[in-house]
């Protein structure tokens, strides 16, 4: 399929009823390293693919603070590529996990740790208020089995200061959602889900009743749970299309509410990742791939 499309042809999203997104955008885990373990990638690169996806129509890119590995980071890298900020981006960023000396996840934040992580990102990114700020529950486990409150509460002490706008929380469950929900309003919701594991059904429920963005983590499968299926090749092939941009192009159509940001460090799969936001799967295509 033709890679000369931008962002903008995967329609938009009010974002808290108050922000407009394009519903493809840009996934920032992948720009310090392929993973969390693996060596750092080159900053110019990073830089270089940043610069392209704003180029093509990207407004809503997904970070963290702790994407991150060596010298590089995620949130560096968006400021050094990016700023002075366009007017119509905005930048989510993630809380809770917490990084040990080697860089890798050692355990979650408690409420009293997550304003040192805010005005972090804040530093990191170079702003004076985030636009979007989630609260990451958990590690890789399944989401639930223990309350947010305290925790979304502290950080709705921080957007009552202005330091943030929105809120999300991620990885979690409908009872943890409905947690956050009774503390401050609930724009976003972070959670695995992709073409081979829709198996989120009352959560998404939940965001499409109540106007709440629903923006999967690993949309492409993250590299644990890879998304290769001689179904989405048969997609693929009648649409002259790849199986990763019909992955992304089944989440388009699964709901209204969803927001897809894969991410990349290469320049060539962020163009093969842009170009599902002009794919347009039919019922036949849909029924195929939920078969």
């Amino acid at each position: 399929m033709t890679t000369h499309i931008t962002a903008a042809a995967s329609g938009q999203f009010m974002l808290g009823g108050d922000r407009p997104v394009n519903r493809l955008g840009f996934g920032a885990m992948r720009l310090p390293a392929g993973t969390f373990a693996g060596p750092a990638r080159d900053p110019q690169t990073g830089i270089a693919v940043l610069r392209q996806a704003i180029e093509a129509g990207v407004d809503h890119i997904d970070t963290a603070g702790f994407y991150a590995r060596d010298e590089v980071s995620a949130n560096e890298l968006i400021h050094k590529a990016l700023a002075p900020y366009p007017a119509e981006l905005l930048i989510a960023t993630k809380v809770g996990p917490l990084r040990g000396p080697d860089g890798m996840l050692t355990g979650q934040a408690g409420p009293e740790q997550l304003r040192e992580l805010v005005t972090g990102d804040l530093r990191a990114l170079g702003l004076d208020r985030l636009e979007l700020v989630y609260l990451r529950v958990g590690g890789m486990s399944e989401p639930g089995g223990e309350s947010v409150a305290d925790r979304f509460a502290a950080l709705a002490e921080l957007r009552d200061e202005g330091l943030i706008r929105h809120l999300g929380v991620s990885n979690v469950d409908l009872t943890q959602l409905d947690e956050a929900r009774d503390i401050a309003p609930v724009v976003a919701v972070q959670n695995q889900y992709h073409v081979h594991r829709p198996d989120d059904p009352a959560v998404l429920a939940r965001c499409e009743e109540h106007g709440i963005a629903y923006v999967p983590f690993f949309p492409l499968g993250g590299g644990f749970d890879p998304i290769e299926h001689e179904r989405l090749a048969r997609v693929a092939e009648r649409h002259e299309a790849t199986t990763p941009q019909v992955a992304l192009a089944w989440l388009l159509a699964s709901s209204p509410n969803m927001l897809a940001i894969p991410g990349t460090g290469s320049p060539a799969h962020l163009t093969e990742n842009l170009a599902a936001a002009g794919l347009r799967l039919d019922a036949s295509d849909l029924a195929e791939l939920t078969a």
